[in-house]
């Protein structure tokens, strides 16, 4: 099929190449010259694992084009995918302007019948808003479906080639009948695409992740509770896990949730939950308790040095919101080192794929040296702060650690390292909920 992705960014990039792996011919659209420039010299903008084989890939066997000319998208696809941003706005409602001015140029440029599929995390709503958009000019009949992504970042190609379920929102057939041909290679093993109207699949995006958000919340509850009355949260998680009822993933405590997308869609969903009058109580406590937890892990650091760090050194490990990304966006790692900085600590910071991204927004604190390696941010420092789990960090080379640092002290946000562990080594170690 011949499909065209207007946007090329985490979304956009990964649904474009992986939609031109299974055989279709994808044209992938953006405004940004540069970066269509990168991307057809075979330059990938983004880091995903496994994502750049298959880029490159079908880059060669010319099924993945890149362009900036919306004309050109519109003239070779029959099924348009916007990937756009919906960042939030001020009053943390979703800001749709970039999904919506794109509406109303297609509505300017389509000449025969298109489906176009909002990839995009949207409030409930907007595929009337984008339909009424782009028919405003159009004299053609088109469809507007809501096909809400659920990719993990780190997971995200492995999550678009093998989908544990595809939603699938539209009343109309003609669109159901593409849309089976477009996903049928994905779902060979039997797992579903679920059709339902679109303000249901648009709905159960923001569902889906608010509540991935509020197990990670109640979890940093528990590790607290486990700290006041002497327990271990990690056997805890272990003990609840194992319930199929509430299942193993997003059972880890840490210093909060980041990211693209739950900081957002929490907020998103609760802005909508105001504008129909109502108080979804259970999201005024999760935005709350996440909030909270970086600034519960600061002060485990603050309080351990009376209260003053002012020429401090602390090495930080990990600047992504998570592992397998060099997505710094919402990153608690980011707050930490404003605390910290704004004490007058000083921060070395390394992490192995975000470094880039964190110059950009950070590269003129003075207060902050982003290191060549891992071992390089512990030189000299009071103490190793870890706020991201990458797997290089859980079994680092101990005798270079207890070189580099003046003190064997360890502030551990994620809980990589075992207690015993800490223990035998004669670190003193703090962890969450341990």
């Amino acid at each position: 099929m011949k499909i065209s992705v207007i946007g090329t960014g985490y979304v956009g990039l990964v649904t474009g190449t992986c939609l031109a792996e299974t055989g279709n011919e994808v044209i992938c659209m953006d405004i940004d010259i540069h970066k269509v420039n990168s991307l057809r010299e075979g330059k990938i903008t983004i880091f995903e694992p496994g994502l750049e084989n298959i880029f490159l890939k079908n880059i060669k066997e010319e099924r993945l084009t890149f362009t900036t000319d919306i004309q050109q998208v519109v003239d070779h696809g029959d099924i348009l995918f916007l990937a756009l941003p919906t960042p939030p706005k001020a009053d943390d409602s979703a800001d749709l302007s970039y999904i919506l001015k794109v509406a109303d140029q297609l509505g300017h440029l389509i000449k025969t019948y298109k489906v176009i599929i909002d990839k995009s995390t949207v409030p409930v709503g907007t595929s009337e808003k984008v339909k009424e958009a782009i028919t405003r000019n159009c004299k053609v009949e088109v469809d507007v479906i809501s096909n809400p992504e659920f990719l993990r970042e780190g997971f995200a190609v492995e999550d678009f080639l093998k989908p544990d379920r595809i939603v699938i929102g539209t009343s109309s057939e003609r669109a159901v009948k593409l849309i089976n041909e477009i996903y049928a290679p994905y779902v060979r093993q039997g797992n579903p695409i679920i059709f339902m109207d679109e303000k249901s699949a648009e709905l159960t995006k923001y569902a889906a992740n608010t509540f991935l958000a509020m197990k990670i919340s109640f979890m940093n509850e528990i590790a607290l509770l486990c700290e006041k009355v002497g327990a271990d949260v990690d056997l805890v998680r272990r003990g609840i896990g194992t319930d199929e009822r509430i299942g193993k993933r997003f059972l880890f405590p840490g210093i909060g949730y980041g990211g693209s997308c739950f900081p957002k869609d929490v907020k998103a969903l609760h802005k909508t939950s105001k504008e129909y009058e109502y108080h979804f109580k259970i999201l005024d406590a999760v935005m709350d308790v996440n909030k909270n937890q970086i600034k519960y892990f600061f002060n485990k650091i603050w309080n351990y040095y009376n209260q003053d760090i002012k020429g401090k050194t602390f090495a930080l490990w990990g600047l992504a919101f998570k592992p397998n990304t060099d997505d710094i966006r919402e990153a608690p790692a980011l707050e930490l080192i404003q605390l910290l900085i704004n004490k007058g600590a000083k921060v070395n910071a390394y992490d192995p794929e975000s470094m880039n991204n964190v110059k950009k927004i950070l590269g003129t604190e003075k207060l902050l040296s982003l290191t060549e390696n891992m071992y390089q941010a512990l030189e000299n420092a009071d103490a190793l702060i870890i706020a991201t789990e990458w797997s290089e960090f859980r079994n680092p080379n101990w005798d270079r650690m207890d070189t580099a640092l003046k003190s064997k002290t360890i502030f551990d946000g994620r809980n990589v390292f075992e207690l015993n562990q800490m223990k035998a080594k004669n670190y003193t170690y703090f962890s969450i909920g341990r």
